[in-house]
């Protein structure tokens, strides 16, 4: 795959809490939660942990989960263990290039998106509290996005003992662009904005018209994303 990354704090946040993993055919973000301290930590364990575990390995959907089993048990016990990183946790979407095939391990409400022959499709669900909403159809998504509890997730990495990933499985198609982003980057960029983007440029010029529009449409949270576009398939 060619890769390609971007992270900025955003206007408002006073760090960026946010951790990208680009290493050894692994691509993702982590959003950390937790304060200062406690959400930085949160998503860089989640990255280093993930990293220690997968790389060099094949593809493999038991090892993606007991990976992610074991950063959620690093994270939640730093948190046990240092008052100051009490509550800690982080979202955490992945992908895992296999020869043939893509693992998605997810936790969370960051996403990942496939843009395939001109169509942007969000392949993970929120764990959140306005998603569950929206697919039980009490709200709409158009009400979820002023939501007071949009910002409540229900699933995250280090917060409870044991934690619940979705792993999803795609096949490799030459020409797919993948985007893996933090909520700071779709809550302030439409499906459809980005979906435009992506048609129109390439993926150096796609990432910082991202980045800009995230920052010029308020900036609220941190923003993270990786492109990624599968530019052959390997035999």
């Amino acid at each position: 795959m060619r890769v390609c990354q971007n992270t900025h704090q955003g206007i408002v946040r006073a760090n960026n809490q946010d951790s990208l993993l680009v290493s050894q055919r692994i691509y993702g973000v982590a959003d950390g939660m937790g304060g200062h301290k406690g959400g930085e930590t949160a998503s860089r364990v989640a990255v280093e942990v993930l990293t220690a575990a997968l790389g060099n390995k094949t593809p493999d959907e038991k090892a993606l989960r007991l990976a992610v089993d074991a950063a959620n048990r690093r994270i939640f016990s730093m948190s046990a263990e240092d008052e100051n990183l009490q509550g800690m946790g982080t979202t955490l979407t992945f992908l895992w290039e296999g020869e043939e095939q893509i693992l998605i391990g997810h936790v969370g409400d960051s996403r990942a998106y496939r843009f395939r022959e001109g169509k942007l499709e969000q392949l993970t669900l929120d764990h959140s509290m306005v998603a569950e909403l929206v697919r039980k159809n009490v709200i709409t998504p158009e009400m979820a996005k002023t939501h007071p509890y949009r910002n409540i997730i229900t699933r995250a990495v280090g917060i409870d003992p044991i934690v619940e990933t979705d792993v999803l499985t795609a096949d490799k198609q030459p020409g797919d662009r993948w985007l893996i982003c933090s909520d700071g980057l779709y809550n302030m960029v439409e499906d459809e904005e980005i979906s435009r983007i992506l048609t129109d440029m390439d993926d150096e010029k796609a990432s910082a018209r991202l980045m800009e529009l995230a920052l010029e449409n308020g900036g609220t949270d941190n923003i993270s994303f990786v492109i990624c576009r599968i530019e052959e398939a390997e035999a």
